[in-house]
């Protein structure tokens, strides 16, 4: 199985109450940080494939590698082989650390790193994964998933936001746990639901 997610954002202490941008009411980020990890494995299985699109934690210390080891046990604890594109909030540091500690799992290397993007496919569509919104003029059958911009959503149906944050779950027939990365099946329900409510607008 494949699943999308982005902005996860562990650590990051600023995020945390109520807000327009990233509605976020946990009392700490262990708790945060913690509920994410649960939902997040709660469907995610060993051997699935997550997508993450950037901002993965916001966490700096000096020397860098106490962070770096800090977010790098958060990220051991979450199944699934991560595809990791390269958010603004990423360093090459944390990268760097991980490429050096990047366990084999099932067969594999826990982790695969991207700076850019990915193009995936998808049945008869394809999906163009990226951190940032981006804006791809007509295109027929290509999706942007993207993350950057938490509880806002871009004016276009054919852009996505995925992140944790997003305010697109609402094409959903339920929401999911704060944290849970999105199926191939939701993001089709996102995208039809939004096709279909900007056709309803013409």
């Amino acid at each position: 199985m494949q699943y999308f997610t982005a902005d996860t954002h562990f650590f990051h202490k600023d995020l945390l109450g109520m807000s327009d941008f990233a509605p976020r009411p946990f009392p700490d980020v262990a708790t945060m940080n913690q509920t994410i990890i649960d939902n997040w494995n709660a469907r995610v299985a060993p051997t699935d494939t997550v997508y993450h699109l950037g901002d993965i934690a916001l966490y700096f210390t000096h020397p860098a590698n106490k962070s770096n080891e800090a977010v790098g046990d958060v990220l051991s604890q979450l199944n699934g082989h991560l595809e990791l594109i390269k958010g603004n909030h990423d360093s090459r540091a944390l990268f760097k650390y991980l490429a050096a500690n990047n366990p084999i799992d099932h067969g594999r290397p826990k982790y695969a790193f991207h700076d850019v993007g990915v193009l995936i496919k998808y049945d008869h569509r394809q999906y163009y994964l990226t951190h940032y919104p981006m804006m791809l003029g007509i295109v027929k059958q290509i999706i942007n998933l993207h993350g950057h911009i938490h509880h806002y959503a871009v004016p276009v149906k054919e852009n996505l936001n995925v992140g944790v944050d997003t305010p697109e779950q609402r094409y959903l027939d339920q929401p999911l746990p704060f944290g849970t990365p999105f199926s191939t099946a939701e993001v089709e329900q996102i995208v039809l639901g939004k096709a279909q409510e900007f056709q309803q607008k013409q």
